[in-house]
C-alpha cells in the first residue's frame, strides 16, 4: 500500500479511517486497497483465451431411495475464524479455559445454523501455536503473554472434536513464515520479547527483521532451506498429533511490499540463489514451501487435504485476469496458477474481495479466470466472499451483492465458499448473510468429491427404526460405517452428522415420509444408499 506524507496533522475522522486501512492492510492483507493503490508492472503478453461458462456441479448424489433419485448439493462451505489480534476468537488474550470453550461453541453454533460444513481456524497466526508443540510458543492471542505461558489444556484437541461433533470439516490455518506481529499486542522486532522457547531466538540466520519502523514483525527466511524445513516440520506436528481435516494457508509468503523497502533477504541470496534472478529464487523459495508440504502431507496422512487462500490477482493481462492491480505473482512471489497447474493443491479459494464492476479488479472477470485455470487440474475451486466489505460506501451498501457474486459462482462450477470472517457473518450486516443464506444454504449440503485424494466408499448402511422425540425431533436407529452419515427424507438430503452421532431429521414433516440413510468416507465418496424405511404419520 503506497503511503503518502502530509505537511498538517489530518482532521481526526480520516486519521482514524487510515489507522484502520493501515491495521487491516497490515494484519489481514485484504484486496481492494492492495488493488486499488498498486502499479502494475508492464506485460507485452497477449490476450488470452476467452473463458468459457461451464455449469454449476450437479447438485445430486448418485442413487436412489427405494424409486425416488435421492438429491444433495454438494460445496464447501466455510467461514474463517481469525485469531490474530483476537479479531473473531477468543475474544480477548487471557480467557479462562471455560471461557474460551464457551465462546468456540458458539461460533460453531453458528456455522451448524449457516448449514456450514467446514471452518478454518487460525491456529499459527505468527510462529506461534493453539496447541502444545515443540516448535513454537504458545500464541499471545490466547494466553495473553509473550513469554510462552502453557494454558494448561489442549484446546486444538477441542476445537478438532467439537468440530466434528457437528459434522464440520476443521482445516488448520497457518502462516508459515511470519515469525512476529508488531508491538504493542506482538513482539515486533524486538528479541527480548520473544518467548525463551522460540526458534527466531535459537537461530538468528533464520530471522529477517522487515519492514523498518514501528510497524516492524520478524520473518522466518524463505529463503534459508533450514528455516523453510523448520516451518513444515512444525506445521506437519499438528497434522500428526490431531485429527484435523485439511492444512491451509492464507495469502502471507513473502511480505507485502512496503514503499522505499526490499525485503532484507541479501545474506540468503548471496549463499542460495544459485545464479537466479531475485524474483526468481523467490518465487522458487516459495514453490518448494507449498510442493514439499503437499508432499509430506500425503506421506503422514494422504486424506487430509491442502489448500491456500491467496490474492485474488495472479498476473494482469495476458495470461493473467483483465484487471489493473497488485499481481502475487511479482509482489509477494506466489506462483499461485503453477500451484494449480502442478497439482500441489487439493483447493485454492483466491480472495476475490471485490465487487461486480470493480474497475481494477472486477469480480465479474477475475472469477471465469480462476474458473478457467482449475479446469481440468482436479484442484477444486472455493471463492474466499469478502462479508467483512458489506455496508461500504459504493457497491457494498447494497445487501445483495454478495448473494450476486454467488450466483456468479454457480454460473462457473466453483464448488464452494469461505467467508471472512465469522465475526461478520454474526454481525449479518444490511441482512446480507440472512439474504444468501436463504438463496444458497437453505439446506445441508454433503461435501465435493475430492477424487484426488483417496476413496474408501462404506458399505450400505441399514436403518432399522426410528422414533419421534418430545422435541419433535424424528431419531432413527442405524448400523452405518464411514466418516460421516448423510439422512434423505423423500429423497432429500434433510441431515448429515458425523458417524457415532446420533440420525436425525431435525425438522420432520407431519405426514408420513420415507427415508434412506448414506455413509461417506474423508474424501466425500459416498456409499450405497440404504433400503428406505417409511415412518408413519406423526401423532
Amino acid at each position: 500500500m503506497a503511503r503518502h506524507s502530509v505537511l498538517r496533522r489530518p482532521p481526526l475522522r480520516l486519521a482514524l479511517l487510515l489507522a484502520v486501512v493501515l491495521f487491516t492492510v497490515g494484519v489481514l492483507g485484504v484486496g481492494l486497497v492492495r488493488a486499488a493503490l498498486y502499479s502494475p508492472l508492464a506485460t507485452d503478453a497477449v490476450a488470452g483465451d476467452p473463458v468459457p461458462v461451464v455449469a454449476a456441479p450437479a447438485p445430486t448424489s448418485d442413487g436412489r431411495c427405494g424409486t425416488v433419485p435421492v438429491k444433495a448439493p454438494r460445496e464447501l462451505r466455510g467461514m474463517w475464524l481469525t485469531t490474530v489480534y483476537n479479531i473473531d476468537f477468543p475474544s480477548k488474550p487471557g480467557l479462562s479455559e471455560a471461557q474460551v470453550k464457551a465462546e468456540y461453541l458458539g461460533w460453531l453454533d453458528l456455522a451448524a445454523a449457516q448449514n456450514h460444513n467446514a471452518i478454518f481456524v487460525h491456529v499459527r497466526p505468527s510462529g506461534d501455536a493453539f496447541w502444545k508443540s515443540a516448535y513454537a510458543p504458545w500464541s499471545n492471542w490466547l494466553t495473553g503473554k509473550l513469554d510462552g505461558s502453557d494454558p494448561g489444556w489442549d484446546p486444538m484437541a477441542f476445537m478438532v472434536e467439537q468440530a466434528h461433533a457437528r459434522n464440520l470439516e476443521f482445516h488448520a490455518w497457518f502462516n508459515p513464515y511470519r515469525g512476529t506481529q508488531p508491538a504493542p499486542s506482538g513482539a515486533g522486532t524486538d528479541l527480548a520479547k520473544l518467548a525463551p522457547n522460540h526458534p527466531l531466538r535459537a537461530h538468528p540466520d533464520w530471522r529477517i527483521a522487515y519492514p523498518t519502523g514501528k510497524t516492524g514483525r520478524l520473518y522466518f527466511d524463505p529463503g534459508n532451506p533450514e528455516a523453510r524445513r523448520f516451518v513444515e516440520d512444525a506445521m506437519l506436528e499438528a497434522v500428526t498429533k490431531y485429527d484435523i481435516d485439511g492444512v491451509h494457508f492464507d495469502d502471507f509468503f513473502y511480505p507485502y511490499p512496503e514503499k522505499g523497502e526490499d525485503f532484507p533477504d541479501d545474506a540468503s541470496y548471496a549463499k542460495h540463489g544459485g545464479g537466479k534472478s531475485r524474483a526468481d529464487w523467490r518465487r522458487a523459495n516459495v514453490d518448494t514451501l507449498v510442493r514439499e508440504m503437499h508432499e509430506r502431507i500425503a506421506a503422514v496422512k494422504p486424506w487430509v487435504k491442502f489448500g491456500i487462500s491467496p490474492f485474488g490477482i495472479w498476473r494482469n493481462g495476458g495470461e493473467g485476469s483483465d484487471t489493473n492491480g497488485l499481481e502475487s505473482y511479482d509482489a509477494i512471489y506466489a506462483d499461485t496458477r503453477k500451484w494449480v497447474r502442478e497439482g500441489w493443491l487439493d483447493y485454492i479459494v483466491p480472495q476475490l474481495y471485490w465487487t461486480i464492476g470493480f474497475g481494477k479488479a472486477d469480480y465479474a472477470k477475475v472469477l471465469p479466470w480462476w474458473a478457467k485455470t482449475v479446469k481440468g487440474t482436479g484442484v477444486q475451486l472455493y471463492i474466499g466472499m469478502a462479508d467483512y466489505r458489506v455496508g461500504e460506501d459504493g457497491d457494498w451498501s447494497d445487501p445483495a451483492e454478495l448473494d450476486r457474486q454467488m450466483r456468479l459462482n454457480d454460473r462457473y462450477g466453483v464448488q464452494g465458499q469461505v467467508h471472512y470472517s465469522a465475526k461478520m457473518i454474526r454481525e449479518n450486516k444490511l441482512g446480507s448473510v440472512t439474504r444468501y443464506r436463504n438463496a444458497h444454504y437453505a439446506t445441508p449440503a454433503l461435501q465435493p468429491r475430492m477424487e484426488r485424494l483417496p476413496s474408501a466408499p462404506p458399505a450400505a448402511p441399514r436403518l432399522v427404526a426410528a422414533k419421534r422425540e418430545g422435541n419433535g425431533q424424528l431419531r432413527f436407529e442405524a448400523a452405518a460405517d464411514g466418516v460421516s452419515w448423510a439422512l434423505y427424507r423423500s429423497g432429500d438430503l434433510v441431515a448429515t452428522g458425523r458417524a457415532g452421532t446420533p440420525v436425525v431429521d431435525p425438522s420432520p414433516p407431519a405426514g408420513g415420509a420415507a427415508y434412506c440413510l448414506s455413509a461417506l468416507d474423508r474424501s466425500g465418496n459416498e456409499s450405497p444408499i440404504s433400503a428406505p424405511l417409511t415412518v408413519a404419520a406423526g401423532p
